[in-house]
């Protein structure tokens, strides 16, 4: 039987972190270079990701900044066929780009809306289509897409970006299916609120108050708060019988209702 270190190590193991220069999928990162994991951080900043890198490196662990717009096919493609052409293979997948508006329904133009559906559904479209095609000829393989609790409860204010994620959920588990006997796993992690730069857009007092007062925790959550159950979704031990799930880390907000 394995230790829970074992359980959870991610020792040879080769993560691509999309959207690994953000707060969540940066931390995220972190903590899978700390259980062993040689990541890739990919993502459009540079500076941001520079920073992200350092602490990885000055903890010991190992990981490479890899350029990549995660709505274009062909970015995405170039970006797994450099990972493949480096490091021999991906193991894991994180699809964690986002974007969020807080615009009124009737002010919500056709541009913000395919903007917000090309990064929040499209790319993880193509992630799982491009970095699937590799695991699944591999036979084995975890991809995590970042979901939201406003896939499973529809927020107010924010209806694109609430309708974006609830197609995001439906797609994972659509390939949990497809995908069940071919070795690849596809979970979603479910982040409830946490202080993302895309969330800090939408929160003003009277806000902060009504999610705390549905928040049986009473607090928003830190970005080191998903890395168990990111580590849990991506060890092959640990979660190797754990497909099509919704792992919802919301300090209860699930949960409440009065």
């Amino acid at each position: 039987m394995k230790t829970p270190a074992e359980l959870f190590s991610l020792k040879g193991k080769v993560a691509v972190v999309i959207g690994g220069t953000g707060e969540l999928c940066g931390a995220i990162a972190e903590g899978f270079a700390a259980a062993g994991a040689m990541v890739v951080i990919a993502g459009r900043d540079e500076a941001k990701a520079k920073v992200r890198l350092e602490r990885i490196f000055s903890a010991g662990g190992r990981a490479e900044f890899f350029a990549c717009e995660a709505t274009s096919k062909s970015g995405l493609q170039k970006l797994c066929t450099d990972v493949v052409a480096k490091f021999g293979k991906a193991d894991i997948l994180v699809n964690g780009a986002g974007v969020n508006s807080p615009t009124p329904f009737f002010d919500i133009s056709e541009e913000e809306f395919d903007r917000i559906m090309a990064v929040n559904v499209k790319s993880v479209l193509f992630g799982c289509q491009i970095f699937g095609r590799h695991m699944v000829g591999r036979g084995s393989g975890s991809i995590i897409n970042v979901g939201s609790e406003a896939a499973l409860c529809p927020l107010s204010r924010i209806f694109t970006y609430s309708a974006s994620k609830a197609a995001l959920h439906s797609l994972s588990k659509n390939l949990a299916r497809e995908w069940g006997t071919a070795g690849v796993r596809v979970n979603t992690l479910v982040p409830g609120f946490f202080p993302a730069e895309q969330n800090r857009k939408v929160l003003n007092p009277d806000r902060i108050k009504n999610i705390l007062a549905k928040t049986p925790m009473n607090r928003f959550g830190e970005a080191h708060e998903l890395v168990g159950a990111a580590l849990l979704l991506a060890s092959d031990a640990a979660g190797s019988f754990i497909t099509g799930a919704e792992i919802v880390v919301d300090g209860g907000f699930d949960a409440m209702s009065i």
